[in-house]
């Protein structure tokens, strides 16, 4: 290894030449779906920076070499993990939480079935946590006939350990009801740390959305939350997931996607439902289900 492995990266040592932006582009493309348009060069390559200081390796070019000739399994999981976004907050969609409450739980309620929800890209945990926190709060002192599972999935090794230790700082509770705060979380120094009981409603999983051999085994989920995660995907990778999801819910299963998010040409399968002012998707029930219920 040369000198130059132990001193600080230059930023021309960490640039990437157009061959290996477009090879690591490609190599991350076909194992995430994840793209990176050309105006995003600049995040990729200071990713890759960080990367070639903790390696200690001297330039790019080694670095997509060594990711190139398939050893390095490892590499490339600690590259996923440094380059997908987890952005993320409690409580951070209400619209679907008042859509759980006033227009699921009542076909829920006909169930004699455990209901399975799970949230896709849930990076450290807010989202499942929130829909266990409502469930406990607010549905199951008044249905306590209905039980739950929920799972939460990514791709990132990193955030799903965060979500494991359920440990959160201020800018995630930020939208936590006062009630909540105090009735299911411990103050520990500047963070807060979710009850045992909360945390024990969740399970955690890693999954990557494009495999689909592993999406095979993702099945019969009564609600799919997958919101501001299609967004990093082209139209193709999103058709692929979406089709996975269509065939992950059992009929009459609803897709909840962002806000600002459509399934518009992307997929014909779902009935688009109107709830108060949010839009979600709904997997038909089969012709021969209608009649019974």
């Amino acid at each position: 290894m040369s000198l130059l492995a132990h001193l600080p990266l230059t930023p021309q040592q960490g640039a990437l030449s157009d061959e290996d932006f477009q090879q690591l582009r490609d190599l991350i493309y076909q194992t995430t779906g994840i793209f990176f348009q050309e105006n995003k060069r600049y995040l990729l390559e200071s990713r890759v920076r960080r990367r070639l200081t903790e390696l200690k390796l001297p330039s790019a070019r080694d670095y997509v070499h060594l990711l190139s000739n398939g050893q390095s399994s490892e590499e490339l999981r600690r590259l996923i993990n440094a380059i997908t976004i987890n952005e993320t907050f409690f409580f951070r969609a209400p619209g679907q939480l008042e859509v759980i409450e006033n227009h699921l739980v009542p076909e829920w309620l006909q169930l004699r079935r455990p209901i399975r929800i799970w949230s896709a890209g849930c990076s450290s945990g807010e989202e499942p946590y929130t829909i266990a926190l409502f469930l406990r709060h607010n549905l199951l002192p008044r249905y306590p006939q209905l039980r739950f599972e929920i799972i939460g999935t990514d791709i990132n090794t990193e955030v799903l350990q965060q979500a494991q230790e359920g440990l959160y700082g201020s800018y995630a509770i930020r939208n936590l009801p006062p009630e909540y705060l105090q009735r299911y979380f411990i103050a520990a120094g500047n963070y807060y740390r979710l009850r045992p009981e909360i945390r024990q409603m969740v399970q955690f999983r890693v999954l990557n959305l494009v495999d689909t051999l592993a999406m095979q085994a993702m099945r019969d989920f009564d609600l799919i939350i997958c919101a501001n995660v299609l967004i990093y995907f082209d139209d193709n990778i999103k058709r692929r997931v979406v089709q996975s999801f269509y065939r992950s819910l059992v009929p009459g299963g609803y897709l909840f996607i962002g806000f600002s998010e459509t399934l518009y040409g992307i997929s014909q399968a779902f009935h688009p439902v109107r709830c108060g002012k949010t839009i979600v998707y709904r997997k038909e029930l089969q012709p021969e289900e209608t009649s019974g219920n």
